[in-house]
């Protein structure tokens, strides 16, 4: 190959100039800051959405659980009762087709027994995993 000769000089034909690069670096920066907020505004419902969906899962599960057995899991068996039988001689269980996922953000649901609307009560924590919070460490809750 030839070198290119531009205004009389030479130059490489292969490779890209450094201010060529730092162009385009400032350029996949701008839309990274730009896009970057608009997707996570996106992510942050969804998991919220994601959550309530696996609790009403969950409310689903453990009333064919209180029409077979005749009481809700005590909070000691907890949610896994779905699954496996606790020793209680009517289950006809399993009432989850998979195991007893965790909650969008990687934290276990809390279940008790004797909840504020009476049965039972369902929550997750949301992204700061403890309680209380707003927006996305907003607790949900099967009552609400």
């Amino acid at each position: 190959m030839k070198p290119l000769i531009v205004n009389g000089k030479r130059r490489a034909e292969a490779g890209f100039t450094l201010m060529e690069l730092l162009v385009v670096l400032v350029i996949v920066g701008l839309l990274a800051a730009f896009v970057g907020p608009l997707i996570y505004q996106r992510i942050s419902p969804a998991k919220q959405t994601a959550a309530r969906s696996q609790i009403e899962s969950f409310a689903t599960a453990l009333d064919t659980y209180l029409i077979d057995v005749g009481q809700f899991p005590i909070t000691e068996q907890g949610l896994g009762s779905l699954r496996t039988n606790p020793g209680e001689a009517t289950w006809k269980g399993p009432y989850l087709r998979k195991e007893v996922p965790l909650d969008p953000w990687g934290a276990s649901y809390v279940y008790c027994a004797l909840g504020r609307s009476g049965g039972y009560e369902i929550i997750s924590y949301g992204s700061d995993r403890i309680e209380g919070g707003t927006d996305d460490a907003a607790d949900i809750e099967s009552w609400r």
